[in-house]
């Protein structure tokens, strides 16, 4: 696999993360279901995961990146296993809506098994490790700068979602508003 390849591949997953995250925003602010506790932590690791690959596009590819890539996405799906397990006892029903007959949980279970696998298939490209050195940190590209930019924003617009839901205390299990934002505006408002 040659650099450009690797570069190309990084950027694609960069993508696929961020598409994650916006499909989620989009469930989020156009249909209301704001995230528990667990789709939180999920949304974090696809970000964790992220990272990774950004790091990858950055700086050249690394296993030591690829790790931070692996390490996760076995979080995120630690945390997905643990809410399908929540939801799979019969009569217990699942939690928000769903995509393609699938609740989001066991999609983000899915999509990190798929993410630990894609990441394990790039190791194994380890020629892209020998290469120059000078090439391999020779920049993202435009596709890569642009994947750079986007996860970077989807990032900070989830840091500022799940502060506003949150508030400054613990999230709650089934969030119905955003707590900062009612304090704030409740204290903010005429008396």
């Amino acid at each position: 696999m040659t650099a450009l390849q690797a570069r190309t591949l990084n950027a694609l997953a960069l993508l696929g993360c961020c598409a994650v995250l916006i499909e989620a925003f989009w469930y989020q602010f156009f249909l209301g279901e704001l995230p528990c506790p667990l789709c939180l932590l999920q949304r974090a690791a696809f970000a964790a995961a992220g990272i990774g690959f950004a790091l990858n596009l950055r700086f050249g590819p690394r296993p030591s990146h690829y790790g931070i890539a692996i390490l996760g996405a076995v979080a995120g799906a630690c945390v997905a296993a643990r809410q399908v397990a929540l939801h799979i006892v019969p009569g217990t029903g699942g939690f928000g809506s769903t995509l393609f007959g699938l609740h989001f949980y066991t999609l983000a279970l899915i999509a990190f098994a798929a993410l630990i696998v894609g990441v394990s298939v790039l190791l194994l490209g380890d020629g892209v490790f020998r290469a120059d050195p000078r090439a391999q940190s020779g920049g993202a590209g435009r596709f890569g700068t642009a994947c750079l930019l986007l996860f970077l924003c989807v990032v900070l617009a989830n840091a500022v979602s799940t502060a506003a839901e949150c508030g400054t205390g613990l999230c709650p299990d089934d969030p119905t508003r955003y707590e900062a934002l009612d304090s704030w505006l409740g204290h903010a408002g005429p008396r």
